[in-house]
């Protein structure tokens, strides 16, 4: 059946309204909750406000590195330190590294740009620190939703956003009711808030509905894959943040890795892969374990034992593929619009602000009695904030890497290095690409074939057993959440001519050719595997692929990560 004919058939569904509905409980959708409420105690009135998160929990579907300025939480909590957040561990040392197949040469310290270094800034584990947020937020009268997917936006007849409606459960495959059917309900609002993360399923919608990139930069992004590991005593070095440049990716694909030690043994090791790549026999999930076999890394794991593992998109355009922020009815924040600051390597400072800034524009609103209306004091508070003056100072950073790594690692050491020695704070010059990244990938035939060592199941891995360490489950009687638009292609085109990439850009194995019963090639869809990276959603060469929200609670269930 249609969603318009269950509807026809169940309706109507429940209804409940708010001032405000926020969708996604991460760093920027808990800020903005928790804002809201501390502006209406000081203002002596009441703003009702709900959260929905589509995982299990606030903070299951959180994956971060994660290195965190911490100037935005002390805006939201001067005392976060007494209140018990989660940021034991402060950085001691930074190191940088360019990689060969063999050797590791150290960037001079006196030489690495300011962007790279975290004095002042704490290793965490962000799931953590979200968990942490949806206590507080709770604490002042946030109502949070777990377990529940924003599956629809509301539109009312002038075309506002009006809310959002969550998706129906107990569907079986085939679309029709099961004895468990139960619709999906409507949560209605003032202003909805949208902070979905990267890629969100709904504010892509929004964004083509409103047309809210006309004039930016096509948005830009990445594939971060990570393993938490616990660590030989002797080889923990609490604090250490290391960031590599270089191998294994040739000098034209942009990428890096990362090992942050935290407290108590853990060290989290990951590679973040643009989804520029053009040659579509790289795999990001194979490059990452080919980096832990370095010789100036594989030491570190001596002994030690793999916790957790994850994978996730980042946002990574910058301040020139920033969509508009707000649309009639509502905003984007956090990696939803793409404030990630890729330069830094760092979001969740830049999440909170945000929310905390729309927080500032729907509590103006709503005091003076405004609704579904476009908020424009956000966007002019952030022109004005210090995180536009941030992005704005890195935002040629991937623009460069789009020219490969020695263009982007000459121009970064000119623009966040040199200039600023010379009293330039901010380059001169603007650099755009126009585009996309699945638009990048070459013919295979046009491509070097690259072929991966098998995993020894001590240091490196394969896919189905790093997903059974993220926790990943969904109920597997439900309608596929990755859908095909044609389910001609997969074989006709991507196999083809770009042979298969879906089957090497997805971290969790959900992807694989087979042979049907007539000896034909078709695509087997594993979507119970899906980590919900949104990576096929980006990269498909025809976007053909369009990833849709499951039933609530399904995905991963990340701990520690």
């Amino acid at each position: 059946m249609t969603p318009h004919q269950l509807l026809e058939k169940f309706g109507p569904r429940e209804a409940m309204d708010y001032d405000v509905v926020v969708v996604g409980a991460g760093p920027g959708g808990l800020a903005t909750a928790i804002h809201l409420k501390q502006l209406a105690q000081q203002a002596g009135r009441e703003i009702s406000v709900c959260v929905l998160e589509k995982g299990s929990e606030p903070g299951a579907h959180i994956l971060s590195g994660a290195i965190m300025d911490p100037g935005a939480l002390t805006e939201l909590f001067p005392d976060w330190k007494a209140m018990g957040a989660p940021l034991n561990q402060p950085v001691t040392a930074d190191q940088f590294l360019f990689l060969s197949d063999a050797n590791a040469k150290p960037a001079p310290a006196a030489f690495l740009p300011d962007c790279f270094k975290n004095h002042g800034n704490y290793v965490i584990s962000l799931g953590n620190l979200v968990r942490w947020m949806a206590q507080q937020a709770e604490a002042l009268g946030v109502e949070i939703f777990p377990g529940f997917a924003a599956a629809e936006v509301l539109y009312d007849e002038q075309g506002r956003v009006r809310g959002v409606a969550t998706g129906n459960q107990g569907l079986g495959k085939d679309g029709e009711p099961t004895d468990h059917f139960a619709l999906g309900m409507e949560l209605r609002a003032k202003y909805t808030v949208f902070a979905e993360g990267s890629r969100g399923q709904l504010g892509r919608e929004l964004i083509a509905h409103f047309k809210l990139d006309a004039g930016r930069d096509p948005q830009s992004y990445g594939i971060g894959i990570k393993e938490l590991w616990e660590v030989a005593a002797d080889k923990h070095q609490p604090g250490l943040v290391l960031h590599t440049a270089g191998w294994p990716l040739d000098p034209k694909t942009y990428g890096g890795g990362f090992l942050y030690h935290l407290e108590d043994r853990k060290v989290a090791i990951g590679f973040v892969v643009g989804l520029d790549y053009t040659n579509p026999w790289m795999s990001p999930f194979e490059e990452f374990q080919r980096l832990k076999t370095h010789p100036a890394i594989r030491g570190l794991f001596d002994g030690a034992k793999r916790l957790g593992y994850g994978a996730r998109t980042i946002t990574a355009g910058g301040l020139l593929s920033l969509p508009k922020l707000m649309f009639p009815g509502g905003c984007l924040v956090g990696c939803e619009a793409g404030f990630l600051n890729a330069s830094r390597i760092k979001g969740s400072h830049a999440a909170i602000k945000t929310g905390m800034l729309a927080a500032q524009a729907i509590a103006d609103a709503l005091a003076a009695g405004r609704a579904q209306d476009e908020l424009s004091a956000y966007p002019a508070a952030f022109e004005q904030s210090w995180l536009h003056a941030e992005l704005k100072t890195a935002r040629n950073f991937k623009q460069w890497f789009k020219k490969g790594q020695l263009v982007g690692t000459l121009m970064t050491g000119i623009e966040r290095w040199f200039l600023p020695r010379i009293g330039i704070k901010s380059p001169p010059w603007t650099v755009h690409h126009h585009v996309p990244d699945h638009a990048m990938l070459k013919p295979a035939a046009d491509c070097p074939r690259i072929d991966y060592p098998k995993p020894d199941g001590v240091l490196t891995f394969d896919r189905l057993s790093s997903v059974y360490l993220s926790n990943t489950n969904h109920e597997e009687n439900q309608p596929p959440h990755l859908t095909l638009k044609d389910v001609s292609v997969p074989v006709q085109v991507n196999l083809k001519t770009y042979a298969g990439p879906e089957t090497r850009y997805c971290p969790a194995g959900v992807y694989e050719f087979v042979k049907g019963p007539d000896g034909c090639d078709k695509l087997q869809i594993n979507a119970q595997n899906c980590v919900h990276c949104k990576t096929c959603d980006i990269k498909d060469p025809t976007q053909n692929i369009v990833w849709v929200a499951p039933e609530g609670g399904g995905g991963p269930n990340y701990v520690g990560m």
